[in-house]
């Protein structure tokens, strides 16, 4: 893969950056922060758009919607927010769950959002409609559900109670596999073939999503004691994850050697990482500041 370098620094002013995330075209990003606001940003410009404020306390996890016209984001006030994006007003609050909300996303039309909290259950909400209520719970994870991911008709849960959950939509029916460590973090390849698991034992493991078979274990990171979340390039040839030490790494997805490794800090975590839809672009978040990686642009002759 071609050597990324950093093309852009962004302080946020909004203490401490909790997650970073590129929208569905990679054009735009959110940040949430312990400031209780969301920001939107063209990180390749590092213009700030708009900010979003509404929730109680410090903002966990964003997304954006297919059309890029809402986002959901939730928070440790225990509630989930719709947000229109042009005029930047909360449009539903949902409240179900009885403590903080680690993680929320949207299915592929969105339609629905799906969030995990630290109550132990994974709660679907219908945003289409005017219903304020949950649409299902999903109560099977035994501690924090620390990371949800959806697709058309699969969602895939972590937790700390060291197991992943796969629950198929369509033929109403959950595979849980015991990992063995606390798992901070999951994502699935894009072919949706493999899922990409982050553990609280500084490793990075790939798991065949039909099977449950362990594909590969990426190591040389250290997770210490933060929630370090993975992503998989856009075609999927590597695996990434940031560090407790500050560093990015890129592991060669077939082989498990580190084939790239981005400095963003000098030992503080590099919390949260976004890779770009399609391109070679990616976030990365430490502390209070953003940075987007990718390759430099040749000068023309």
């Amino acid at each position: 893969m071609e050597d990324l370098k950093e093309l852009a620094s962004i302080k946020c002013k909004q203490q401490v950056v909790r997650t970073v995330r590129f929208n569905i075209d990679g054009s735009y990003c959110l940040t949430c922060g312990a400031d209780k606001k969301i920001k939107l940003w063209n990180p390749h410009k590092q213009t700030l758009l708009k900010i979003y404020g509404g929730h109680a306390n410090e903002v966990l996890d964003a997304a954006g919607s297919c059309d890029s016209s809402h986002i959901i984001s939730c928070s440790s006030d225990k509630s989930v927010i719709l947000w229109d994006v042009t005029t930047g007003q909360p449009i539903k609050r949902y409240r179900g769950h009885a403590s903080s909300v680690n993680c929320v996303r949207f299915n592929e039309e969105s339609t629905m959002a799906v969030s995990g909290s630290v109550d132990n259950s994974v709660i679907i909400w219908d945003v289409a409609s005017r219903r304020l209520d949950p649409v299902q719970t999903l109560k099977d994870a035994k501690d924090s559900v620390t990371s949800v991911q959806v697709t058309d008709h699969e969602i895939l849960t972590c937790s700390v109670d060291c197991h992943v959950r796969l629950y198929d939509i369509r033929m109403g029916k959950m595979t849980a596999d015991y990992v063995g460590n606390i798992i901070t973090y999951g994502s699935l390849t894009h072919d949706g073939q493999c899922y990409v698991l982050s553990c609280s034992d500084s490793t990075v493991k790939l798991f065949d999503k039909d099977s449950g078979e362990l594909l590969n274990t990426f190591v040389g990171h250290e997770s210490k004691d933060y929630l370090l979340e993975n992503a998989v390039y856009a075609k999927d040839t590597h695996v990434i994850s940031g560090s407790a030490t500050g560093e990015i790494w890129y592991w060669d997805l077939i082989s498990g050697t580190c084939s790239q490794k981005l400095v963003h800090s000098k030992n503080k975590p590099v919390v949260s990482i976004s890779q770009h839809p399609i391109e070679t672009f990616l976030l990365s978040a430490c502390e209070d500041e953003i940075k987007l990686w990718g390759v430099a642009e040749k000068p023309e002759e």
